[in-house]
């Protein structure tokens, strides 16, 4: 239980001292938008590639992997065939599945790992497979939906050649695959910048919350229930039911997969959503929504399965 207090606690100082900046001003009108744009282009990337160039690719024929991408499918196509019978648009929906499906794996998700799980390595099936397919793909499709759309048809094919998460992604992946050991005069300042990624979206979450009205209010109230439900309580009941029912898993392997399945949404996926200005209010929402009904859930899980 400790691993999950301390999870919740860590992102709660940070967003609360985002949001005492936003209050007083001091990051000024643009300090939002500064940060968002600093984690997407610069840090984010950084993160991203320094976290997949030293990673073990051997945990993608895992079955924690296919329990992941399965119920991460799962949850994610509900909300998309939903967003498609009520005409949420393709950047809202994109931004609503992602909310559905893609856990908070790196800065909850690993403490969380380490004091319920013991072993701060069982979430990198999840890590690996959120940064190297969900991410391009989410950003690509965002990308392609809005101003990148427009254009020649090649340069919309090399649309995740141009996207810096998408790169970074990618270019971690191909180290690891070819075992290439980067220099340290080039990881060590990777590294220091990729440690401001995550400080950044929280701050920027923060700074989000001055002056916003309750969450689920309004035109947005319908998807933000519907990521919430999905996020909270129908990944996990998913991945639970692959793990146990197809896979056979049992004992600290379900717990394992459980856990990781119930993590809150991500809040990077707000840094999407305000880069691409589109659906802002909804991840702001559900990301923080499903973070407090998570505590509980993941309580429960522990408490049951471990």
């Amino acid at each position: 239980m400790q691993g999950v207090l301390t999870g919740f606690a860590v992102i709660a100082a940070v967003i609360a001292v985002g949001y005492v900046l936003g209050l007083r001003g001091h990051l000024g009108p643009q300090g939002r938008e500064v940060l968002t744009r600093l984690a997407f282009h610069v840090a984010s990337p950084a993160l991203l590639f320094t976290t997949l160039a030293t990673a073990d690719l051997s945990v993608v024929f895992s079955s924690r992997l296919l329990v992941t991408a399965l119920s991460t499918v799962a949850v994610a196509g509900v909300f998309v065939a939903v967003g498609v019978v009520r005409r949420w648009g393709v950047g809202r929906t994109t931004i609503g599945a992602l909310c559905s499906g893609y856990v908070n794996s790196g800065n909850l998700g690993i403490p969380i790992a380490v004091y319920v799980l013991g072993d701060a390595s069982l979430v990198a099936p999840v890590l690996l497979f959120q940064l190297v397919l969900v991410t391009p793909v989410a950003v690509t499709i965002l990308d392609l939906s809005g101003g990148g759309a427009k254009g020649p048809l090649w340069r919309r094919l090399l649309t995740p050649l141009r996207n810096p998460i998408a790169l970074g992604s990618l270019a971690g992946v191909a180290v690891a695959a070819t075992g290439l050991r980067v220099p340290a005069p080039v990881m060590d300042p990777l590294t220091l910048i990729g440690n401001m990624s995550v400080p950044a979206v929280l701050l920027a979450f923060g700074i989000s919350l001055c002056g916003s009205t309750m969450p689920m209010r309004g035109a947005d109230r319908e998807p933000v229930l519907l990521a919430v439900a999905l996020k909270a309580f129908g990944q996990p009941a998913v991945a639970w039911a692959l793990a146990s029912g197809v896979f056979g898993l049992r004992g600290a392997q379900l717990l394992d997969v459980v856990v990781t399945s119930a993590l809150p949404a991500a809040q990077n996926l707000y840094t999407y959503a305000s880069t691409y200005e589109v659906g802002e209010r909804l991840a702001r929402d559900a990301i923080l929504v499903s973070t407090v009904v998570s505590v509980p859930v993941l309580v429960g899980v522990a408490a049951v399965l471990g």
